[in-house]
C-alpha cells in the first residue's frame, strides 16, 4: 500500500546521491532485486536496503517477495508532490519567458 507523501519528505529522500543512484537504477528496470542493486553499486546490501527502506517509506518504489527474494519496481505516483511542484514553477517561468519576448520584441523592432 502506497502512503501519501510530502514534497519535504521526497526531496530529502532524493537528497542523497547514493540513494537517488539506486532509485534511478529502479525507474530503468521493470523489477530489480536487492541483489541485482548490490552488485556493481560499490555498496553493501545492508546500506541497499537501508536506503531502499527510504525510498519505500516515502512512496518512491514498491516491494514484492518472491521466496527469498524481494523485488523492487518505481512507484511513479510517488513523485507526484514533486511534480506538482514543479509544474507550479514551470508556469511561472513560462510567464516569464512570454514577458521577456515581448519585451524584446519592443526594444528591437
Amino acid at each position: 500500500m502506497m502512503q501519501t507523501t510530502s514534497l519535504d519528505t521526497v526531496m530529502r529522500t532524493l537528497a542523497d546521491p547514493t540513494r537517488r543512484a539506486v532509485f534511478e537504477r529502479i525507474v530503468h528496470a521493470h523489477e530489480i532485486s536487492v541483489a541485482e542493486l548490490t552488485e556493481g553499486s560499490g555498496v553493501t546490501q545492508s546500506a541497499i536496503s537501508q536506503h531502499l527502506g527510504s525510498l519505500k517509506r516515502a512512496g518512491l518504489v514498491a516491494d514484492r517477495a518472491q521466496g527469498r527474494n524481494v523485488f523492487y519496481r518505481a512507484e511513479p505516483k510517488g513523485l507526484a508532490p514533486l511534480a506538482d511542484w514543479m509544474s507550479h514553477y514551470g508556469v511561472f517561468w513560462s510567464k516569464r519567458f512570454a514577458d521577456l519576448r515581448t519585451l524584446l520584441k519592443e526594444i528591437d523592432p
